[in-house]
């Protein structure tokens, strides 16, 4: 018998029914990438998606083809009712850590939004940044709800986007392939040729063990 190709995975809508069943209908998911590389900005997505809607193939975006994701983010973006975007920079991150940058691009993310939502799901465990509104933290909330895996595709598309066009301002240090995490082609790069200015200083120093 012929291999039957397995049907991708796709996040339900469990934690979102549930808010449903409390009166909620603007139901934000949040999520964020970015956190472990050397260079380029943290980027965190908020999506209100309709009621009830499910989006075939939406899951972690880590698990999914770049060709797969940029195509989900189309469908994503198209159908949702309201989605943003939250930026933060190196400079930031080396400013205030990674933590409270993470913290700083999902609070921008959330603000940046046209449609106030009346619930948000956030990807991971609660720290000290929460919403002023009902909120649930979920780990692994990229493969556990629906909002936050469409999150997180449209930040990992905005993202990549972001690495590919310091590839084209900095094309030595491969930016394209490795998306500004540590490989060692990308240490390798660093030391022969020294951090450009989105480089994560903070970040390159404990890499190289030196200052930079």
């Amino acid at each position: 018998m012929p291999n039957k190709k397995a049907p991708p995975k796709t996040a339900s809508l469990n934690y979102e029914e549930s808010l449903y069943t409390q009166g909620h209908t603007l139901i934000c998911g949040i999520d964020e990438v970015g956190r472990g590389p050397l260079a380029g900005s943290v980027v965190a997505c908020a999506v209100i998606l309709p009621k009830g809607l499910v989006i075939p193939g939406v899951y972690d975006s880590k698990a999914l083809s770049a060709k797969r994701r940029e195509e989900l983010a189309a469908a994503i973006k198209e159908a949702a009712v309201d989605y943003a975007l939250g930026w933060a920079d190196a400079d930031l991150i080396d400013e205030i850590n990674i933590l409270q940058a993470t913290y700083a691009a999902m609070s921008r993310a959330l603000e940046n939004l046209k449609t106030p939502p009346d619930a948000v799901l956030i990807d991971g465990l609660q720290g000290k940044w929460v919403p002023d509104i009902p909120s649930t933290f979920i780990k692994g909330g990229d493969r556990a709800s629906h909002s936050i895996a469409a999150a997180s595709i449209v930040a990992k598309v905005a993202r990549d986007a972001e690495m590919m066009r310091l590839h084209e301002a900095y094309p030595q240090y491969g930016f394209d392939t490795h998306k500004g995490y540590g490989t060692a082609k990308h240490v390798e790069a660093l030391r022969t040729h020294g951090p450009c200015p989105s480089h994560r200083r903070s970040f390159i120093k404990k890499v190289l063990n030196h200052d930079q």
